[in-house]
């Protein structure tokens, strides 16, 4: 796609949705690809009656970013920071500060084996608290700005995984991941439903702040498709073109698989997430 279209089907399907309203804009950080420069600059633009717009980086458990590397994800410069964007706030989730979170109901143990179906395991939890950032209770709206791959834990990422866990609490966090680790690789990576995408989506149903999904298909760096509306519908369209377009399937199984974390997993929790090795 190119800048032209990609700019206006973000128009067709954003502009005058949030007028007068505040908005809440969650963002990947670095260890995503995507032309995140150019999305923010446009969605700036586009969401220009909004009463306030700010964007916060789903970091689930990953490092926060400082204020220059802030600036470097969305691509603007320290002047551009304090002038043309200066009421615009670039925010960092914070999962480990209990004054930063609200909790909105509790996962009991029915409703989490009924999840995990096959994979329930008694290590996981009784019960799970499902806590987010309060910022996203305190806004209008929430737009989720994401990219969809597949992805080892939830099968494929991208849609409300930018709620939980890209803003949540531990709890979550790690039910998440344990069930994930329960489900294995190959049983989850490149499927669309899993016990994880289920559990994140029990956990969004008990956000009441409207979601809009701006879901995307990145090639390369660049996009293949782009998926604007309800935030399971464009989910649900965004995996299936990065089916399409990131998925080979293969004669044979293969044993054992060796990776390499690109550069821009720069921290072990990220990188140790992008290599595994399938076992015998």
């Amino acid at each position: 796609l190119s800048n032209d279209e990609i700019f206006a089907a973000l128009r067709t399907g954003l502009e005058k949705r949030f007028a007068r309203r505040k908005v809440l804009v969650l963002i990947p950080d670095h260890t995503r690809s995507l032309p995140l420069p150019f999305l923010f600059r446009a969605l700036v633009e586009i969401l220009g009656d909004a009463r306030q717009v700010d964007f916060m980086v789903a970091l689930g458990t990953h490092p926060p970013l400082s204020e220059p590397d802030l600036n470097r994800l969305v691509g603007i410069s320290t002047s551009e920071r304090t002038g043309r964007y200066k009421s615009i706030r670039l925010l960092n989730h914070a999962w480990d500060d209990p004054s930063v979170l609200q909790t909105l109901a509790v996962m009991e143990t029915d409703e989490i084996r009924a999840i995990a179906g096959e994979r329930w395991h008694p290590s996981l939890p009784g019960q799970v608290p499902i806590r987010i950032n309060r910022a996203a209770l305190e806004v209008d709206d929430l737009l989720i700005l994401a990219p969809t791959f597949p992805h080892e834990v939830a099968g494929f990422s991208g849609g409300v995984k930018y709620l939980f866990p890209g803003i949540s609490g531990p709890e979550m966090i790690n039910a998440t991941h344990w069930l994930g680790a329960l489900s294995g690789v190959v049983g989850t990576i490149g499927l669309k439903d899993t016990p994880v995408r289920r559990m994140i989506q029990a956990a969004a149903r008990r956000l009441e702040t409207p979601v809009t999904l701006v879901a995307l298909t990145v090639d390369d760096h660049d996009l293949a498709g782009l998926f604007i509306g309800d935030p399971v519908e464009a989910w649900n369209a965004s995996a299936d073109c990065s089916a399409a377009r990131h998925i080979t399937l293969c004669d044979r199984p293969y044993q054992r698989v060796l990776s390499c974390a690109p550069p821009m997993y720069d921290e072990l929790w990220t990188a140790a997430k992008a290599m595994y090795k399938l076992e015998p």
